[in-house]
């Protein structure tokens, strides 16, 4: 094999584990903005409604719609979303965040 080839060739290996490093750290930054938006919403809900008699009785429900992946959605757990939206308008949480702050109580 001439120099050429072997210089190409590791050429072309640096290119590519340049690329696969960008891709993880663009992976890891999503991941990481995600997990942090969450724990946001947790915080901000579990501080407000710790001793709130409407979110204390939908844990169930919350736990429920957790372990199914939003598939079963109680009654309760549907009472303690509209509750929150009411109370922290401004809050942008999805109902799977709700839940999970809910359970964290």
């Amino acid at each position: 094999m001439s120099r050429y080839h072997l210089f190409g060739a590791a050429l072309l290996l640096s290119l590519a584990g340049a690329a696969n490093a960008t891709s993880f750290v663009v992976t890891t930054d999503a991941v990481v903005g995600a997990v942090a938006a969450s724990t946001d919403a947790t915080s901000d809900i579990s501080s407000s409604f710790r001793d709130d008699k409407i979110v204390q009785a939908a844990r169930d429900d919350a736990a429920s719609f957790v372990g199914s992946q939003g598939a079963i959605r109680g009654a309760k757990l549907e009472s303690a979303f509209v509750h929150i939206r009411q109370q922290l308008p401004a809050l942008q949480a999805s109902d799977a965040q709700l839940a999970s702050a809910i359970l964290a109580l």
